[in-house]
């Protein structure tokens, strides 16, 4: 088994799936389907409620409960032990035990398609932990963040890697104008990057100038954790930073950075060379971009 774990939301609820190499298929924290169609907190009272909707199920003699495994999963004690999984098909059917529109829509969520933009690029970005290109990118130069987005989006859009010639903006702030954007980008490229404050800084620059026209947060999240990586032997644990923490601190940050630079600085570990931490990563990564 390689357990290779990602993380999807529902209603801002993790789902946690565990890839199985042997099988090509994910399996589907069990638990975590119950606490999101029960809309529950409380870990005890949701493994309560999945053993006697188990036993309800095997006296129905449903498939749900013939068809699950166990694998291991961070429980509430931070510990890993076995929990209960299904798969695609598993997952469904148990969905369709529970009543009402909240089930449904879990449902539409859950089936889906993994073809759009945004699917197939976290695919990719997947695939960048294992390709011989992370090694090769360069480290905090504007080069090396085109080389991360050409990477993350190539063959998905026609500017892959190429830095925008127009003008945009977001909720009515304007990133850094087209027509000063290769200067500005020289001077960020040039910013030191020896302490947490200066990587922030370049990191938060970065993000006004904005250079792609679409895709620019997912790729610079990416070339941060480069430079934490190659600086200070650290990386950022993003699933320890809420979605709302993080956007409003990056709306902030253009004239205050200190709640994105006191995220960050928490968020810190030094789990570099996890491959469960890069993907974490990017699932909650694409997570913030998610509207």
């Amino acid at each position: 088994m390689n357990h290779k774990i990602s993380i999807r939301f529902f209603d801002d609820r993790e789902v946690r799936a565990v890839w199985d190499e042997k099988n090509a298929k994910w399996w589907f924290s069990v638990l975590d389907i119950i606490a999101v169609l029960t809309d529950q907190d409380d870990y005890a009272k949701t493994r309560n409620y999945w053993k006697y909707l188990k036993a309800k199920l095997k006296k129905e003699k449903s498939q749900v409960v013939s068809n699950t495994t166990q694998l291991k999963l961070i429980a509430p004690d931070g510990k890993k032990r076995l929990s209960d999984m299904l798969d695609y098909e598993g997952i469904i059917a148990l969905g369709k035990t529970f009543p009402g529109t909240k089930a449904n829509r879990f449902i539409d969520w859950f089936t889906y398609s993994d073809e759009s933009i945004d699917g197939k690029s976290k695919t990719k970005a997947y695939a960048l932990f294992e390709s011989s290109l992370i090694d090769e990118i360069e480290v905090g130069t504007v080069k090396g963040l085109q080389q991360i987005h050409a990477y993350l989006f190539g063959g998905l859009y026609k500017f892959a890697g190429q830095i925008r010639q127009k003008n945009i903006s977001k909720s009515g702030f304007q990133f850094a104008m087209a027509q000063y954007l290769k200067s500005t980008l020289q001077q960020i490229e040039q910013m030191p990057e020896e302490s947490f404050d200066q990587i922030a800084d370049k990191y938060i620059e970065m993000n006004i100038a904005h250079p792609f026209m679409e895709g620019n947060g997912r790729s610079t999240r990416i070339w941060l954790d480069l430079i934490l990586k190659k600086r200070l032997k650290k990386c950022v644990d993003w699933s320890a930073i809420g979605k709302n923490d993080y956007m409003n601190a990056m709306v902030k940050s253009p004239t205050n950075s200190s709640d994105i630079k006191k995220l960050l600085k928490k968020a810190l570990t030094d789990k570099i060379h996890s491959r469960e931490m890069f993907m974490k990563g990017i699932d909650y990564s694409y997570y913030y971009e998610e509207q």
